[in-house]
C-alpha cells in the first residue's frame, strides 16, 4: 500500500494567478452574502438607487439627444458626433488618473500585497493579480456611467440589436489600455518619487500640461459678420477647440469612430477600429504581463525601505539635522494647533494625529490633488458661461447647477476621506478608546476637524463660482448659506454612518469605502443633494412674485432644513450612541 500510495501522481496545483483570483471572487462572493445577511432592507435600497440611476440617466440621456435630433435639424448628427468624441477623451483621461491612483495603492499601499510577497508567489503572478483587480476598480465606475448613454444614443438612432454587443466589445478592450498605462506610471512614481530631478520634472510636466489644456480648451466666439453669414461656418468656428478630441492616435479616438462607423451601417470602418483597439490592448497587455513583474519588485521595494520622499532635497536634510536629535520638538501642525488655545490639549492631540495620518498617506492626498484639479478646470471654464447667456432663465439654471456640482464635490470628499476616518483607527481603537476624550469625544473632534475643512473647502469654492458667474452679492450670500448647511449635513452623515458600519479589518479606504456603508453613505449624499437642490430651485426666491409664490418659496427652504436635519442630526445621533457602547 505504501508502494501504491508513493506511486500516485501529486495533486496538480493551479497557476498562482488561477488560484489568486479564485481565492479573491470566493472572499467577495461571501462579502456580498455576509452584507446581504446584515441587513435585507438596507440592500434592497442600495439596488433600488442603482436602478434607479440607471434609469433616471437613461431617460435623461434620451431625451437630451432626442432634443439635440428635432432642435438642430441638419445639425444633430455632427453635434452627437463631437460630443461622442469629447466624452470619450474625457473619460479616457479620468481612467488614466484613476488607474494611477489606484494602481499605487493596490500594489504598494495594500496589506494584502504585503503579505503576498512573503510566500513562494512570484512578483510577476502578484503584479499580474493586482494589475486585474486595479483595473477592474478603477473602471466599475466608467461602464456603469457609460452603459445608459450607449443605450440612449442606439435607441434615438434606432440601431439593431447587434450594436450593443459591439459596442461593450469595444468597451472592454478600451479600459485594458488606460490601465495598462495608468499601472505603468503607478509603477515609474513609486520607484522614482523620491529623486530630486523626477519631482522638478513631474511638477513641470503638470504645470505645462494645465497650461496647454486651458489654451486648447479657451473657446473662441465667432465674430459678429461671421454670424450673419453661415450657420456650418459659425458652428466650426465654436467648434475648433474640440479637435483635439479628435487626435487619430488617441484610444478614445478608436473607440468613438467604432461606435460611430457601426451605428451609421459602416461594419467594415468598425471592425477595422476594433481591431486596432484589439491589436493595441493584446501588446501593451502582454508586455505588462511578461515584463514590468521585475521593475514591480524593485519598485515595491523601494516603497517599503524609503523614509522620505524629500531626501534629496538639501532644506529637508537641514530641518532633519535641527530636529533630529532633540525630543519633543512640535512640528508646523503641533504649532497651528497651539494657536487654538480655546480647545482641550487632548483633542488638538487628536486632530494633529489625524492630520499627520492623513498627509503621511500620498494616497489619500494624492486624490485630493486630482480632484481639486479638475475643480480648478471647472472653476475656470465657468467665466465663459457668463459672457455668452444673458437670460434670466438661463443664468437661474446654471447657478443652481453650480450648486449641485458644488455640493456633489462635497459628497466625494465627504464620503471618500470623512467616511473611513474611523475604521481607520482598526486594531487601534482600543488605544483611543482609552484617551480621556473617549469614543464620543474622538468622534466629535473628527466631526469638528472634517466640518472645519469641509466648509473652508466649499464656501471658497462656491465664492470663486459665483464670482466666475457674475451672480449677485444676494446671491453670492443665498448659495453660500445653503452649501454651509449641506456642507454640516453630508459631514454629519458620513461620520455616523461611518460609525454605524465600521471596517476594521481594512487599512485601504477606498475599499473600506467600497463595502456596504461606504456605498450607502454615497446613495444617501446623492438623494439628499437632488433632493436639496430640487426644493432651492423650486422655491427659488427670484422671479417670485404674489403671496403664492413666496409661500412656495418659504414652504421649500422649510422642506430644505428639514431635510438636512434629518438626515445629518439622526445618522450621527446613532453612531454617538453606538460608539458609547461600543465594546473594545
Amino acid at each position: 500500500m505504501d508502494t501504491a500510495a508513493s506511486s500516485s501522481p501529486p495533486a496538480r496545483v493551479p497557476p498562482p494567478l488561477l488560484l489568486l483570483a479564485r481565492v479573491n471572487t470566493a472572499q467577495m462572493w461571501r462579502r456580498l452574502q455576509a452584507v446581504r445577511e446584515q441587513s435585507r432592507l438596507l440592500t434592497g435600497v442600495i439596488a433600488l438607487f442603482m436602478a434607479g440611476y440607471l434609469a433616471l440617466s437613461f431617460w435623461i440621456f434620451y431625451k437630451g439627444l432626442l432634443w439635440c435630433s428635432t432642435h438642430f435639424p441638419g445639425l444633430g448628427s455632427l453635434l452627437l458626433e463631437r460630443l461622442l468624441f469629447l466624452l470619450f477623451a474625457f473619460l479616457f483621461v479620468l481612467l488614466l488618473l484613476s488607474n494611477v491612483v489606484i494602481g499605487y495603492s493596490n500594489l504598494f499601499r495594500n496589506r494584502e500585497t504585503l503579505a503576498l510577497m512573503s510566500l513562494p508567489v512570484s512578483a510577476q503572478a502578484i503584479f499580474r493579480w493586482k494589475f486585474i483587480e486595479s483595473t477592474v476598480l478603477a473602471s466599475w465606475a466608467f461602464l456603469f456611467l457609460i452603459a445608459p448613454f450607449l443605450a440612449a444614443y442606439g435607441l434615438t438612432r434606432g440601431l439593431p440589436w447587434h450594436f450593443y454587443p459591439f459596442t461593450l466589445v469595444l468597451v472592454g478592450l478600451f479600459i485594458v489600455l488606460p490601465g495598462v498605462v495608468g499601472t505603468w506610471v503607478a509603477v515609474a512614481v513609486a520607484r522614482h518619487i523620491d529623486r530630486r530631478i523626477f519631482q522638478v520634472a513631474a511638477v513641470l510636466l503638470a504645470l505645462g500640461a494645465l497650461g496647454l489644456a486651458a489654451r486648447a480648451f479657451r473657446p473662441e466666439p465667432p465674430a459678429d459678420e461671421m454670424i450673419e453669414t453661415r450657420v456650418l461656418e459659425v458652428l466650426d468656428k465654436i467648434l475648433t477647440r474640440t479637435r483635439l478630441a479628435q487626435y487619430p492616435l488617441l484610444p478614445s479616438y478608436w473607440l468613438s469612430s467604432g461606435v460611430l462607423q457601426w451605428a451609421e451601417g459602416a461594419k467594415g470602418g468598425a471592425v477595422f477600429f476594433a481591431l486596432v483597439l484589439l491589436s493595441n490592448a493584446l501588446f501593451f497587455g502582454a508586455l505588462a504581463f511578461t515584463r514590468t513583474g521585475r521593475f514591480f519588485y524593485d519598485a515595491f521595494s523601494a516603497v517599503q525601505s524609503r523614509g522620505s520622499v524629500f531626501a534629496d532635497w538639501g532644506w529637508f536634510r537641514a530641518r532633519r539635522r535641527r530636529t533630529g536629535g532633540t525630543a519633543g520638538v512640535p512640528g508646523l501642525m503641533e504649532r497651528l494647533a497651539a494657536r487654538l488655545p480655546w480647545l482641550g490639549v487632548d483633542t488638538r492631540a487628536m486632530m494633529v494625529k489625524d492630520a499627520r495620518m492623513f498627509w503621511r498617506d500620498t494616497t489619500q492626498w494624492g486624490q485630493s490633488v486630482m480632484l481639486f484639479g479638475l475643480l480648478g478646470v471647472y472653476i475656470i471654464n465657468l467665466r465663459h458661461f457668463s459672457q455668452q447667456i444673458t437670460h434670466p432663465f438661463w443664468t437661474d439654471l446654471i447657478s443652481y447647477l453650480n450648486l449641485g456640482a458644488c455640493a456633489l464635490n462635497l459628497a466625494t470628499i465627504t464620503t471618500r476621506f470623512v467616511y473611513p476616518q474611523f475604521s481607520l483607527e482598526g486594531k487601534r481603537l482600543w488605544i483611543v478608546g482609552l484617551a480621556p476624550l473617549g469614543l464620543a469625544g474622538v468622534l466629535k473632534t473628527k466631526l469638528a476637524l472634517a466640518l472645519t475643512t469641509a466648509l473652508a473647502l466649499t464656501l471658497s469654492l462656491i465664492w470663486l463660482s459665483c464670482r466666475m458667474l457674475e451672480l449677485s452679492a444676494a446671491r453670492t450670500v443665498y448659495f453660500a448659506v445653503a452649501i454651509a448647511v449641506m456642507a454640516c449635513t453630508l459631514t454629519a452623515l458620513a461620520v455616523g454612518l461611518g460609525a454605524l458600519y465600521p471596517n476594521f479589518k481594512e487599512e485601504n479606504p477606498g475599499k473600506i469605502v467600497s463595502g456596504f456603508g461606504g456605498t450607502f453613505c454615497l446613495v444617501l449624499s446623492f438623494v439628499y443633494i437632488l433632493g436639496s437642490v430640487g426644493l432651492l430651485a423650486w422655491g427659488s426666491p427670484w422671479g417670485n412674485f404674489g403671496v403664492a409664490s413666496y409661500l412656495r418659496s418659504l414652504g421649500c427652504m422649510a422642506g430644505f432644513v428639514a431635510l438636512s436635519f434629518a438626515l445629518g442630526w439622526v445618522p450621527l445621533r446613532l453612531g454617538l450612541r453606538r460608539v458609547k457602547t461600543f465594546e473594545l
